[in-house]
């Protein structure tokens, strides 16, 4: 945990100073960013944060300034307690989510009698029922709140992570990849949504960059965990070292369910309680924490933190084309390699390597994509670009596909396939950065919470068809599989320089338009106009 801890807060300060040094001293209502310096603009707002019964709204401060010292400071605090916990959580889920991996390693699948495509079978019906639970997950977080359904969904999936330890039948392993699928669908884009309270669409890129890389940190701890857990062995049932993984890492993120009730504020205004009576901020800092993330966009208090999304604005968002680019891109970018590193452990099995030295194995490749993944996130906001960066994935995936596939049949090279695995398997995922494009081009609370939770579909869709690419018939080598990568790698490149010239063209389309109003006309219509989210004309789309 000392090192993730290192990772992030080295980049983070990095990145922050380089950020920071381009506010001015005041950086409040005399930085130029600041639209509520129109007083029209800004009484239009204020109506609107009454209306939404905005739990900051009160607040919301037009000429409220502050220092570019304080705007450190507030950026230092939200993350130690925001960004650090959420990477934190993730790290749970990815414990009870992943821990297949090791089981697997262990040889779960001859214990159990499942062959690889139950395995298969298995992964889909989990992806199946975490796609199925995105949306109702983001209703019913903002319903209750995040602060309160984020903490349940792990203590729910964490009971059903330890009761893996007992299944003895096929039957059981579908029950319980089902449940754990059911109970950790939506997490990731509430915890999005929860995050975006507290920092500016400039800085959610990197933040989320840190988030993720509890996918692959998860797979290194659980690599190194796996050394002790699978040895335990105490007869009976409980002699199948496996279970014991289920059991000690389902109690760990239980645990870390139970301190995430105490550990969630409602919103940056909240985090006063009878067990937190001083707060994350001082009274001067929580105006700075809300009037920074609204001036950046204000459509962020356009709905309070307890207001369900109606069907109307559900549907809305649903069939916001404007968002379909994204989807695309991350629905053929998250098939990527993912059936390359589902099947690693069975692959380095098969190689003649042991069940220790493949746990060991696997956690370069992941060390190398959590470097990967933060500098994608860290150049993604130097060169505010999105398309761009996350089209380098694909192509660092064909430059090690095409060998990968036309590797020798017979004579296999095993430390070099190793090597090749590595490599590929290192590229920069591409979650963050499609979570944050998402929530950029939204530009509303209901569709950023809607949004979130629909990339995330996309996300678990491609996973059901990379759990079926590997088929029992193509192995060991798997060469149709890896030629449908192959052209899925090409299509997403594709998807991605479609994508940018799609927002290009959008943006100029609405800037005719609104290059063409007089300056009294664009005041109007900003503040009578019924256009919303990021069909307003005064809204430019992220690429």
């Amino acid at each position: 945990m000392g090192f993730r801890r290192l990772i992030f807060r080295q980049q983070i300060e990095k990145k922050d100073n380089e950020d920071i040094e381009q506010l001015s001293t005041d950086s409040g209502s005399e930085d130029s960013s600041n639209i509520f310096k129109d007083p029209a603009i800004a009484t239009y707002y204020s109506e609107i944060y009454d209306k939404s019964q905005y739990e900051c709204r009160h607040l919301f401060d037009p000429e409220f300034t502050w220092t570019a010292k304080e705007d450190k400071q507030i950026l230092r605090k939200n993350d130690w307690y925001v960004t650090f916990w959420t990477l934190f959580m993730f790290t749970a889920l990815d414990f009870d989510r992943n821990n297949i991996l090791q089981a697997v390693a262990d040889d779960m699948l001859d214990n159990l009698n499942l062959t690889t495509n139950d395995y298969n079978t298995g992964n889909t019906i989990n992806l199946v029922c975490f796609l199925g639970m995105e949306l109702p997950s983001q209703l019913i977080s903002k319903k209750i709140g995040a602060d309160i359904w984020i903490p349940m969904q792990l203590c729910l999936w964490s009971i059903v992570s330890m009761t893996q330890a007992s299944i003895t039948t096929k039957a059981g392993f579908y029950v319980t990849r089902a449940l754990l699928g059911a109970m950790q669908g939506g997490f990731i884009c509430d915890v999005c949504l929860w995050m975006s309270y507290f920092f500016t669409s400039k800085e959610l890129p990197f933040r989320l960059s840190v988030f993720y890389i509890a996918n692959p940190m998860t797979s290194v701890w659980s690599s190194l965990l796996s050394f002790g857990l699978l040895k335990i062995k105490t007869g009976g049932l409980m002699n199948q070292s496996w279970r014991w993984l289920f059991l000690i890492e389902g109690i760990f993120t239980l645990l870390v369910g139970i301190v995430s009730f105490f550990k969630m504020p409602p919103s940056p205004a909240q985090t006063k309680t009878w067990y937190r009576k001083k707060g994350w901020y001082t009274d001067r800092e929580e105006k700075i924490v809300v009037n920074r993330v609204l001036r950046d966009d204000p459509t962020k208090g356009d709905m309070h933190n307890r207001q369900p999304v109606g069907p109307r604005e559900l549907l809305k968002s649903l069939l916001d084309y404007d968002m379909m680019p994204i989807y695309i891109v991350r629905l053929l970018g998250d098939i990527g390699t993912s059936p390359v590193s589902t099947y690693l452990t069975l692959t380095l099995r098969k190689l003649g390597f042991s069940t220790y030295k493949t746990n060991a194995l696997s956690i370069p490749y992941n060390v190398l994509s959590v470097i990967t993944m933060l500098l994608a996130g860290y150049f993604s906001e130097i060169v505010n670009q999105r398309s761009l960066i996350i089209m380098g994935t694909p192509i660092w995936i064909l430059a090690c596909l095409f060998p990968l596939r036309f590797w020798a049949g017979a004579q296999v090279n095993v430390w070099g396939t190793y090597a090749l695995l590595t490599v590929l398997l290192g590229h920069a995922p591409i979650w963050p950065l499609t979570i944050s494009w998402c929530s950029a081009n939204s530009n509303s609370v209901r569709s950023r919470a809607v949004s979130a939770a629909i990339v995330n579909m996309y996300s678990q869709a491609a996973g059901i068809i990379s759990a079926n690419l590997y088929r029992a018939q193509d192995k060991p080598l798997y060469h149709k599989g890896n030629e449908a990568l192959i052209g899925i790698a090409f299509g997403t490149i594709a998807a991605c320089l479609i994508a940018k010239a799609y927002y290009i063209f959008r943006n100029k389309q609405k800037g005719r338009i609104w290059d063409s109003l007089t300056e009294e006309e664009k005041l109007r219509y900003t503040t009578e106009t019924t256009d919303e989210g990021n069909k307003r004309l005064d809204f430019k789309f992220v690429h």
